[in-house]
């Protein structure tokens, strides 16, 4: 058994208690990874906010993350049920269910948001998605991982050529997949677009793959109910709100996909993963994350 499993016996309490602990060690140091790329982050994306401002938001969100990332390891610990049941509230489920009718197949992006863990199990309740999956390097959080995933069944496919076509072929034949549109993209994948208006080297999967098949596409999140009891699940209908995804110019389209990512961030700016590098590989941003 791995020994990560043991995420299934400890009390969601215990877990959630020990995060916020983990957190507040991180908002102390100065000097700490998360802390410092969050502040970067929201930084650049929140210009107007006061200085007390941005720091609050930052420090809120390193516990958000704290707390994302020791219940994303109970949620792959859990049975499917478990799981389901922790959903509270779930906004414009029409929208799924109907992009899933149609034959032209359907793209669901997630973005670095929330629990995205946890919107697995519930998403298979209306199928199986094709999924890209970039193996971990530690073996110990790799193979839970993919135990998790095939106690769902999920159709994972490897994050290169083979991987792409793989999404291809599941949407031509009215499937659906599903992408994190925001990760930072090698060179060769992505170009520069501009996200909270600043020029950004992002990825141009998700763009190629709504152009060259006309798919549906639908965002999906999943955040902490406010009481912190559960999640609530929010669905839109990217296609319609945002019609430049479909765009053949891959700079209009692929700005369009930054614009509903920027979005969906500024509804739940809190609850963002903003401790990553996500502005990293322009000539622009190129020294952003040289720490003074």
């Amino acid at each position: 058994m791995n020994t990560l499993s043991i995420f299934r016996y400890i009390p969601e309490s215990i877990i959630k208690a020990s995060a916020k602990l983990l957190a507040m060690f991180i908002n102390t140091q100065k000097t700490s990874g998360m802390l410092w790329k969050t502040r970067v982050n929201i930084s650049l994306c929140y210009p107007s906010l006061t200085t007390i401002e941005q720091e609050k938001l930052a420090k809120k969100s390193v516990t958000n993350q704290c707390l994302y990332y020791a219940n994303a390891f109970k949620c792959l610990a859990m049975p499917i049920e478990w799981n389901l049941n922790q959903i509270k509230n779930v906004y414009n489920l029409d929208t799924l269910t109907e992009a899933l009718a149609d034959a032209k197949g359907t793209l669901i992006i997630i973005p670095h948001l929330g629990n995205w863990e946890i919107l697995n199990p519930w998403v298979h309740q209306y199928g199986t998605p094709t999924i890209m999956y970039k193996p971990i390097r530690n073996k110990t959080i790799n193979e839970f991982i993919l135990a998790s995933r095939n106690q769902l069944n999920t159709t994972m496919v490897p994050t290169d050529s083979s991987g792409v076509r793989a999404l291809f072929k599941s949407l031509k034949q009215g499937g659906f997949s599903i992408i994190l549109p925001d990760h930072v993209p090698a060179p060769s994948g992505g170009i520069i677009a501009p996200f909270f208006g600043i020029n950004t080297l992002t990825s141009t999967l998700a763009p190629k793959m709504i152009q060259k098949t006309k798919c549906c596409v639908v965002s999906m999140i999943c955040v902490n109910s406010e009481n912190e009891e559960g999640y609530s699940i929010y669905l839109n209908d990217v296609g319609e709100q945002y019609p430049e995804i479909y765009n053949s110019d891959i700079t209009i389209s692929t700005t369009a996909i930054n614009k509903v990512v920027e979005d969906l961030i500024n509804q739940f700016p809190e609850h963002y993963m903003w401790g990553y590098k996500r502005f990293k590989g322009s000539e622009e941003t190129k020294e952003i994350y040289q720490q003074q």
